[in-house]
């Protein structure tokens, strides 16, 4: 027998089988129509006859199970519309944006449709980010438990490929997965989409700005055709490339769009300030001192900015860290545990690194760079206000960027609210509440016979009052978290006053509190490094001192006069040893906070002991900017 004849005997098999699977979707399609057409059943006395909710689509008792575990009561416009067309068999192109529950409108269709019998890949769901592969792969695993024996396998690139080669190998009903790591499972051969009978295109504009869509069309050759298969592809927009790969890989597409913004974002209490005249880092730690929710989401336009936002809030004593590209799976992972289970409170991201992001704690997000566009803006809000919840969101502007404020009105038919930075008066007054009620909460729930007999004996001596004693107490406890910060006098200008060439001198130099630099003192051969902590946070000379030799190997010798001002310490250092301590030195800690050190700016050491909190102000741009916080 030639070679030509297995290969044609496999063809034929192959041609059979698609022909079988054509009329198993035939004969279900018209069971679907058969069951649409018969009466539903009543609905449990929690539904009302007018809005039967999910009941009145024709889901398996389980999927209906499943729904009511996930507490969705009514169905969003999009799954409203999507979901029986999807039940019927028909292709669907679905225009929404995020946040709308899309997810759940392939996800219930989907699982209507898997044989648990058979355990072949019958679904796969393509995504433009792993963060977005884990959260479809999330929701489609809780929807699927009352089936029990549904199994759904997320795969992307970042991820050890030997794990996903043992679960493909085991057996999986539906694969969550990004472009990339599909197409080397396919090529591998480890994936085979032979008995594909659902394909699904989430977020199809992020693929085509990922540059993905040619992938996509490569992966989709390899699923059984058009005819023989459903498929269904969603999009916050329809730009013309998308468009033709519908026209292309969808048989006679059923066409949603829900009105575009709006929808989304309706639970959304949208706000903006303007950046000018407030420093924008100083604005954001107040607004975020201020904030009492679980989490925040704040977005930069770059990796880096990223990167260096989350380690200056971190410095300013919020639990903060940066979620972008450059990390690994790895610790992204990393990075989303601990803030669903409240360890992070500020996660710092780019665009692409929090698509797909869906942690529930989420109520404030803040753009601090403002986005490309206004879609991107609909996007990033979206990560709060999911499914109905209620969410805030601060949009931060310089005066040039009216146009994009006017955009954003334009495309979401809303207007946004403008709201002021808080000023320290609000924060001190938001630190005495959230004092109080600690206090209030403490008196309420703890034995504290132990502590009152401890206090009357401290107050027993006559020595100070039970005023005095708890004054005392309460000002422990706010150690490292000060609740009234040291006035500022040049709150009234963003600049620091004008050094003078030949300022005259005093009549009597006040003694310095740390330190030994005189107003204007020049030394010879030293450099001024400003490392970002003072005396809020306890540090001394010994503790400078002691940092600086211990990492960087300097003599102590080396160290000149130390200047420790309330968040900010000038330390002369011989300019033999400067770059040597600018670059050990960073990143190490003094009483439990990260360092950033710097070297000092021309004049900004000069007078430095009289206007500490001056010259602070002036560093806000810098990276630092803020009272202490403390940390949170």
């Amino acid at each position: 027998m030639s070679e030509s004849e297995p290969k044609m005997d496999r063809k034929a098999r192959r041609r059979a089988k698609k022909l079988r699977r054509k009329a198993e979707r035939a004969a279900a399609r018209a069971a679907a129509k058969a069951a649409t057409s018969q009466p539903q059943e009543a609905a449990p006395a929690e539904d009302s006859p007018d809005d039967p909710g999910f009941r009145a689509f024709d889901l398996r008792p389980e999927l209906l199970q499943a729904v009511q575990a996930q507490k969705f009561t009514k169905p969003t416009p999009i799954q409203a519309a999507a979901i029986p067309p999807l039940l019927e068999g028909n292709d669907v192109v679905g225009q929404a944006q995020t946040g709308t529950g899309k997810t759940a409108a392939f996800a219930l269709p989907l699982l209507q449709r898997i044989d648990t019998t058979r355990p072949v890949v019958q679904a796969i769901v393509l995504v433009p980010t792993r963060e977005l592969a884990n959260q479809v792969c999330a929701e489609l695993t809780a929807l699927a438990r009352p089936l029990r024996v549904v199994s759904v396998l997320a795969i992307y690139g970042g991820q050890a490929i030997y794990g996903q080669l043992k679960r493909l190998r085991r057996g999986v009903h539906i694969v969550v997965g990004t472009p990339g790591r599909v197409m080397d499972h396919l090529r591998r051969e480890s994936l085979s989409l032979a008995d594909t009978t659902t394909v699904v295109l989430d977020e199809a504009d992020e693929m085509l700005k990922m540059g993905f869509l040619e992938d996509v069309g490569w992966i989709l050759e390899q699923a059984p055709g058009p005819e023989a298969r459903q498929t269904a592809l969603f999009s916050a927009t329809l730009p013309p490339a998308v468009r033709r790969v519908a026209e292309r890989h969808l048989t006679d597409p059923v066409a949603i769009a829900i009105e575009p913004g709006t929808p989304a974002i309706a639970t959304i209490d949208q706000c903006f300030l303007w950046a000018a005249g407030n420093p924008k880092f100083d604005a954001l730690c107040r607004l975020l001192e201020m904030e009492d929710g679980d989490s925040t989401l704040v977005f930069t336009r770059t990796r880096a900015k990223s990167a260096d936002l989350a380690e200056a809030l971190s410095a300013e004593g919020f639990a903060a860290e940066a979620l972008h590209g450059e990390l690994s799976q790895a610790q992204r992972e990393s990075v989303l545990r601990k803030l669903r289970r409240g360890a992070v409170r500020v996660v710092v991201a780019t665009d692409v690194a929090a698509r797909g992001l869906d942690v529930d704690t989420i109520e404030l997000v803040v753009n601090f760079d403002a986005p490309e566009d206004a879609q991107t803006y609909v996007h990033r809000i979206g990560r709060t206000g999911r499914a109905g919840r209620a969410g805030v969101s601060v949009l931060f502007l310089h005066p040039r960027e009216r146009r994009v404020l006017a955009g954003i009105q334009r495309y979401t038919k809303q207007t946004l609210k403008e709201i002021h930075p808080p000023t320290l008066r609000d924060v001190v007054d938001h630190r005495v509440g959230r004092f109080k009620a600690a206090v209030g909460r403490t008196i309420e729930s703890t034995d504290l016979e132990i502590y009152r007999q401890l206090v009357e004996d401290i107050a027993g001596d006559g020595t100070h009052d039970m005023a005095t004693v708890a004054a005392a107490v309460a000002q422990l406890a706010a150690q490292g978290r000060p609740i009234f910060p040291a006035p500022e006098p040049g709150q009234q200008t963003p600049h620091p006053p004008r050094i003078k060439p030949t300022p005259p001198p005093p009549p009597a130099a006040p003694a310095q509190q740390h330190g030994s630099r005189g107003p204007g003192r020049p030394i010879a051969d030293m450099v001024p490094l400003v490392i970002a902590i003072g005396s809020e946070a306890g540090v001394t000379p010994a503790d400078v001192v002691g940092a600086i030799a211990n990492e960087a190997g300097v003599p102590g010798r080396a160290v000149g006069a130390i200047d420790i001002g309330d968040r900010t310490t000038i330390v002369d250092v011989n300019v033999k040893y400067a770059r040597r301590v600018l670059d050990l030195v960073k990143g190490a800690k003094i009483r439990g906070r990260r360092l950033h050190i710097r070297t000092a700016r021309p004049g900004e050491a000069i007078g430095r002991s009289a206007s500490s909190r001056t010259s602070k102000r002036a560093n806000a741009n810098a990276g630092w900017g803020s009272p202490r916080r403390g940390p949170r």
